[in-house]
């Protein structure tokens, strides 16, 4: 058992091992690019020489991490030059000593390196001007790749694989740290696969459900709404380019759920995503406003921006609370809402994937916001039938039910959303684990669905 223990442990060492031979392969290329590049920009002895002659390391037969997603993303040379400067620091850090040569005329380093200093570290940090003087240093007009691979829309800033740190007050816009990811950096080394992290400059969080398709109890009207969304979400694609509709419709599908608390509308997003293998990313509504205005637009549009290479489903939760109705601009603050709220509605509008928006009340929601949705579904309560549904799946593998219970009258008694029955649920299977059983009985549920309704002050 112990020799299987070890040639397993091998195994993934010899992956990481080949993993990390990749990085060093590219930053050693990266560090002939700069050599040559700086040569080529002071004239010295091989100046003729262009960088574009040194020929980045082969990937086809490479089976690295890093070299399957170069490969997949189709990077050209200058995405993968800048992929490499921003992991060298980490990888290789002595591979950008060449930035620390002075210049002769004034005794002080080049300013045009771009070099920034952080206490603690003594190695050569480099910027986006860093980034712009190895690609236009000896090309001036090939500035406009730099600008392309730093902008948020490029596939490695809304990835969030790159980073560009923000430049201190005053200073250029280039002159921020240009930094690879750490998670990614993790990735391209151990093959683990991660998620965009929710903070506050990424207001959004993976949206996962272990339930099936088939959990689903909606309404016969709501769920034919559903199944058209998936449609969309399974063909929108044919449609819109073997069909051509989209010479006459803007792109993607915007759709608002609304309806009382638990009646599926954010299971309902995710399993649309597992069912269409998408994923799903909630957009935290509590991170999104920022007290500097600016800020607000600058992190939803990160968000906007990676789910349009990903194809995600983007779900905004209780939306009425920043797309309800537009308040009269009687101060700055309100001002500002109302300007944050159209910039939403805009880029709702232009988004080419699907956006979803839930609310609790349909009657809070800008009529201005609902029009430029195409569909508009109504999560009602559910009748005794669905209830019934709901009753039997929550049960179903996880507690017995005593010979007592009758779920059909409970069912017809008691008007609960799935989102409560779950609750009680819940609660039955605390109760009878502390009397060190799986038995459930009538007088368990009854009691717990007393302790659901008080929560909106009612009785039974």
């Amino acid at each position: 058992m112990a020799v299987l223990d070890w040639t397993t442990d091998l195994t993934v060492n010899d992956q990481q091992q080949q993993n990390l031979s990749a990085l060093y392969r590219e930053v050693d290329w990266l560090t002939e690019v700069i050599s040559q590049v700086i040569c080529s920009y002071l004239k010295q002895e091989g100046h003729e020489k262009h960088w574009l002659d040194i020929e980045p390391p082969e990937l086809d037969q490479d089976g690295s991490v890093y070299a399957d997603t170069v490969l997949h993303w189709q990077l050209n040379v200058f995405e993968r030059l800048a992929l490499a400067l921003a992991m060298a620091p980490s990888v290789r850090p002595d591979s950008l000593d060449f930035f620390f040569g002075l210049n002769g005329m004034i005794d002080r380093p080049f300013t045009e390196f771009g070099a920034s200093s952080e206490r603690g570290f003594y190695g050569f940090l480099p910027t986006g001007q860093t980034l712009n003087f190895l690609i236009s240093a000896n090309n001036p007009e090939w500035r406009i790749h730099t600008s392309a691979i730093l902008s948020a829309q490029h596939k490695l800033m809304a990835e969030q694989v790159t980073e560009l740190l923000p430049a201190d007050q005053g200073h250029p816009g280039f002159s921020g740290v240009f930094k690879l990811n750490d998670q990614w950096l993790n990735y391209f080394i151990s093959g683990e696969q991660h998620r965009p992290e929710l903070t506050a400059s990424f207001p959004a969080h993976h949206l996962d459900t272990p339930l099936e398709w088939d959990d689903l109890v909606l309404d016969h009207n709501v769920m034919g709404q559903i199944e058209e969304l998936r449609a969309w979400l399974a063909h929108g694609r044919i449609l819109m380019e073997e069909w051509a509709l989209g010479k006459k419709v803007k792109p993607g599908y915007r759709a608002v759920f609304f309806g009382p608390p638990g009646t599926g509308k954010t299971l309902t997003a995710a399993l649309l995503g597992k069912v269409t293998d998408r994923e799903v990313y909630r957009v935290d509504l509590s991170m999104v406003v920022s007290k500097y205005i600016g800020e607000t637009e600058k992190n939803l549009s990160r968000v906007f921006d990676a789910a349009s290479y990903k194809d995600w489903i983007l779900f905004f939760d209780e939306g009425d609370a920043l797309f309800g109705k537009r308040t009269e601009a009687s101060s700055s603050n309100d001002r500002h809402a109302n300007q944050l709220t159209g910039y939403l509605l805009q880029k709702i509008e232009d988004f080419p994937g699907t956006v979803i928006v839930a609310t609790n009340l349909k009657t809070n929601m800008d009529a201005a916001f609902t029009r430029r949705f195409q569909n508009m579904v109504n999560f009602t309560m559910p009748n005794a039938e669905q209830r019934l549904l709901l009753w039997q799946k929550a049960f179903n593998s996880v507690c017995e039910l005593a010979d007592d219970v009758d779920l059909a009258k409970i069912a017809n008694d008691y008007p609960l959303a799935g989102g409560q029955v779950i609750n009680v649920l819940r609660q039955c299977a605390l109760t009878a684990i502390r009397r060190n059983e799986r038995t459930v009985y009538q007088t368990d549920i009854i009691d717990s669905i007393r302790r659901e309704f008080k929560k909106d002050n009612k009785l039974i």
